[in-house]
C-alpha cells in the first residue's frame, strides 16, 4: 500500500487490512484467551465415507510407457501365424497411431504363456513369479482410454482428463477420506527407473483442490524429502520455538480471513516437523527380516522398484491412504527399447517385488482392506514398427491391467480380444478408463458422482462426465 494512502484510511479500515498487523494480532491474542478461536481443522484428519468401504487404501502400481499386453496378458495364436503379413486394412480404417506407417504389419509374440493357479490365469514367460498369485489377482484384458501420446494418456488415467490441471486421483480419494496417519502424507509417490514418468508432477497433482491433498514425492535412498531437515546450528527446541510461532501467526490470520488454505499451511507446518522423525525410520528397511528382503529383491540404502514396493506396505500399514509407484521405461518401440532384452529387463524389475507385495500383504492380514491396481496408460499394437529392433506402437483399444485385495474378485481374467488381439470381442467387455477410476472409488466407499469440488462455476469430478462401476470386479 503506498504511503500517502494511509491518512486516507478510516481507523477500522487500517485494522481490517492489516490482519497480522497489531490489532490482528491483539484481536487474535484476546479471542484465544476467552477461548472463541478455534484450532484449526487438519484438513487430513479421516472423513466417512459415502457407504461402507471394502478397501481402506490404495497401491497404484503404474508402468509408465505402456506395457505390451500381447506380450504379458493376452496371447494370441492367430497374430504369431499371420506374423510379417500386413493386417487387414478393415482394422486400420479411421484410426490413427504415433508413429506407425502405412501398411503395418501383424507382429506374433516369440514369448510362451503358461496357465497358473486354479483360475487357469494365462501369464507370459517373462512373469513367473505373477503366475505364483495368479488366484490373488484379476486380470483385465479389455482396458480402453482415449488418446495416444504418453502425456495426455497418463493424464487421463490420473486426473480423469488429458489436459493439465485436474487433481489425481490420490488427491481425489485423500480430499473425499482423509488420511489414517498423522505422521506421513496421506497421499506418497515413489519412482524408480532410469528416468521420471512424462508428465512429471502433473501426475500427482492437487490441481484445483487444496495442496494439502498434493501427492508428496519421496525418495528411498538419502533424504527422504528434499529440504525436510533443518539447517546446520538449528536445534529442535529452537525449531519447535519457530514453528509454534508461525502457527499461531498463521491461526490469528486464519481467525480474520477464514482462508481454508491457511489451514493447509498449518498443517504443512506441523506434519513436516513430525516427518522428520517419521520418514527416516520408513526408510530404514534394516529392521525388516532377511526373508522379508530377500521376498521382495530389495536392498536397505538402495533405489529400486522392489524397495519402493516394500515402503508401500510400509506406507499402508502405517495408514497412509494412496501410494503411487512409478515404474520407467515400458515404451518399447523398438530400437533402444525394445521387445527382446530390455522388455525382458524391465519385467525382471517388476515380478518379483509385485508377487511379493501381494503375498505380503496377505500374510499381514493387509490384503483384504489394500487395494493393488497395475497398469500403464495405453498397450501396444499387434502390428510391429519398422525400426533396428522388434517394437510396437501405442495401442488404445485394448490393454491390460490388473487388481488385488480390498474387494476385488481375484481369480478371473475379464474380456476377450479379437483373434489379432486388436478389438474386445464383445462391446460390453470394454472398460474404459473412467470406469476403473470409477470402480477404485467405490471399493474406497466412495460415489464417483458424488465425490466433487465446485471450481470456475461447475462441479467438477475425477470420472468427468463418464464412469461406470465394474461390477464383475466386485467380491
Amino acid at each position: 500500500m503506498h504511503a500517502d494512502h494511509l491518512y486516507q484510511l478510516a481507523r477500522r479500515d487500517l485494522l481490517h487490512n492489516c490482519g497480522l498487523g497489531l490489532g490482528g494480532i491483539a484481536l487474535g491474542t484476546l479471542m484465544e484467551r476467552d477461548g472463541l478461536l478455534a484450532a484449526p481443522v487438519n484438513p487430513l484428519a479421516p472423513k466417512p465415507p459415502h457407504f461402507k468401504p471394502k478397501a481402506k487404501s490404495v497401491i497404484q502400481l503404474f508402468m509408465a510407457g505402456g506395457p505390451s499386453q500381447l506380450e504379458l496378458f493376452d496371447y494370441k495364436p492367430k497374430l504369431k501365424e499371420l506374423s510379417g503379413q500386413p493386417i487387414p486394412q478393415s482394422y486400420l480404417e479411421g484410426k490413427r497411431f504415433a508413429f506407425l506407417k502405412k501398411n503395418p504389419k501383424c507382429l506374433g509374440t516369440v514369448r510362451k504363456f503358461k496357465r497358473y493357479g486354479e483360475s487357469g490365469a494365462e501369464i507370459s514367460e517373462l512373469l513367473p513369479h505373477l503366475g505364483t498369485v495368479a488366484d490373488d489377482i484379476a486380470i483385465v484384458r479389455t482396458m480402453k482410454t482415449d488418446v495416444f501420446n504418453h502425456g495426455p494418456a497418463k493424464l487421463l488415467t490420473q486426473t480423469g482428463s488429458p489436459r493439465f490441471g485436474r487433481p489425481t486421483i490420490g488427491s481425489w480419494v485423500t480430499y473425499g477420506l482423509g488420511s489414517e496417519c498423522e505422521d506421513l502424507p496421506g497421499f506418497v509417490v515413489l519412482q524408480s527407473g532410469p528416468r521420471g514418468p512424462r508428465g512429471g508432477a502433473y501426475l500427482w497433482s492437487n490441481g484445483f483442490l487444496s495442496s494439502v491433498y498434493q501427492g508428496v514425492p519421496l525418495r528411498s535412498q538419502g533424504d527422504p524429502i528434499l529440504n525436510l531437515n533443518s539447517p546446520p546450528g538449528i536445534g529442535r527446541e529452537r525449531q519447535h520455538r519457530a514453528i509454534d510461532a508461525v502457527v499461531k501467526l498463521n491461526r490469528e490470520r486464519l481467525a480474520v480471513t477464514g482462508d481454508p488454505e491457511i489451514n493447509t499451511r498449518i498443517a504443512s507446518y506441523e506434519m513436516a516437523e513430525r516427518m522428520q522423525t517419521s520418514a527416516p525410520e520408513l526408510i530404514d528397511l534394516t529392521g525388516e527380516s532377511a526373508a522379508t528382503l530377500k521376498a521382495y529383491g530389495a536392498k536397505p540404502g538402495g533405489s529400486s522398484f522392489a524397495n519402493n514396493c516394500l515402503l508401500a506396505r510400509r506406507l499402508v500399514e502405517r495408514g497412509t491412504r494412496f501410494v503411487t509407484l512409478f515404474h520407467t521405461e515400458w515404451d518399447h518401440h523398438g530400437g533402444g527399447e525394445n521387445l527382446e532384452k530390455a522388455l525382458d529387463k524391465t519385467c525382471a524389475q517388476i515380478d518379483q517385488p509385485c508377487a511379493a507385495l501381494l503375498n505380503d500383504l496377505k500374510q499381514r492380514g493387509l490384503l483384504d482392506e489394500t487395494l493393488v491396481v497395475w497398469g500403464g496408460e495405453f498397450g501396444r499394437t499387434p502390428m510391429g514398427e519398422v525400426r533396428s529392433t522388434i517394437g510396437r506402437d501405442h495401442h488404445i483399444e485394448t490393454y491390460a491391467v490388473w487388481l488385488a485385495g480390498g474387494g476385488i474378485k481375484a481369480g478371473q481374467t475379464i474380456g476377450e480380444t479379437d483373434e489379432l488381439g486388436f478389438y474386445p470381442t464383445e462391446q460390453a467387455d470394454r472398460i474404459h478408463v473412467h470406469d476403473l477410476q470409477a470402480t477404485v472409488l467405490h471399493l474406497l466407499g466412495l460415489d464417483h458422482l458424488k465425490l466433487t469440488h465446485r471450481f470456475q462455476g461447475r462441479d467438477f469430478r475425477l470420472t468427468d462426465v463418464g464412469g461406470n462401476i465394474v461390477k464383475r470386479l466386485l467380491a
